[in-house]
């Protein structure tokens, strides 16, 4: 895409047809939506990425990651731009039905012998994948020897080794119950707290594009997407649920975020069973 100079460069400021670009091209690669009010935003966070890559304004970044040779920046690009907010135990009323309703049958299924595979989809830095954990060893600490997987991904190469690296700060563990931190969590050498390797035995993180291939193989218990499909357009959101569906075994569970709604053309695939919280309606029912 060619963009013509602009006297908005000069200043700093970012372009029309730079900004035009960088949107097109966020949503193209990720779903991303940026309406031109978030224009301020996009020029703040790119203009983080210019000394990495040595140049000088956001018209000849634009240009780079718009080419074949900034093929390779466009997922730190993506980081940039994207929203990373978790919190540990977020949406407190999730946590319940997984210890009411949902964990006892994995356990006991996990303790005869099955596999249990629970996948948090755009996990940012970890909280949420490490938060299941804490609670189904909470359930049932000998989980952590049995056929149990908990998967983080994210699209955000810096959250993912930060979710791996596993320490966080004081603030960040505020809101984790004193008696779960002191059984899964560690006091960190520079300041705040570690997950122990325990919790960290049997969860995986990988670097993972929603709107790309989904390669891991086998069918999940229960799927966490909370607060991600909010940043996608409706034709995206529309394509993920059913994509989703398929992810699930037959009746698995399914959690999204407070704000989010499954698209009409798919509520079928899913029941109903507490806010936010649904089960898999299996094949041809």
């Amino acid at each position: 895409m060619t963009m013509a100079s602009d006297p908005q460069a000069d200043s700093g400021a970012m372009s029309e047809a730079a900004f035009t670009a960088i949107s097109q091209l966020a949503r193209s690669e990720a779903g991303l939506v940026l309406p031109p009010g978030k224009a301020t935003m996009v020029q703040s966070r790119l203009r983080k990425r210019l000394h990495h890559v040595g140049l000088k304004d956001l018209e000849a970044y634009a240009r780079f990651v718009c080419s074949e040779e900034g093929v390779s920046e466009r997922r730190y690009m993506i980081s940039a731009l994207t929203t990373n907010v978790s919190h540990f135990f977020r949406e407190a009323h999730h946590f319940k039905i997984l210890r009411d309703l949902v964990f006892p049958e994995l356990i006991d299924r996990a303790r005869a012998g099955g596999r249990v595979r629970i996948w948090s989809a755009g996990c940012s830095s970890g909280q949420e994948p490490y938060s299941i954990a804490m609670a189904l060893l909470s359930a049932a600490p000998d989980m952590a020897q049995r056929d149990v997987l908990i998967l983080g991904s994210d699209i955000d190469p810096n959250m993912i080794q930060f979710a791996e690296e596993a320490t966080y700060s004081d603030q960040q563990v505020a809101g984790i119950e004193k008696d779960v931190r002191s059984n899964y969590m560690t006091p960190a050498t520079q300041g705040g707290f570690t997950v122990t390797p325990q919790v960290r035995k049997i969860v995986r993180f990988r670097e993972l594009n929603l709107l790309g291939p989904w390669p891991m193989r086998g069918q999940f218990d229960i799927i966490f997407c909370r607060n991600v499909v909010i940043y996608f357009d409706q034709q995206t959101q529309a394509g993920l649920w059913p994509r989703f569906h398929g992810a699930l075994v037959p009746s698995g569970w399914f959690f999204i975020g407070h704000s989010e709604r499954i698209s009409d053309a798919s509520v079928h695939l899913y029941q109903s069973v507490g806010q936010t919280a649904y089960r898999a309606v299996p094949a041809g029912l």
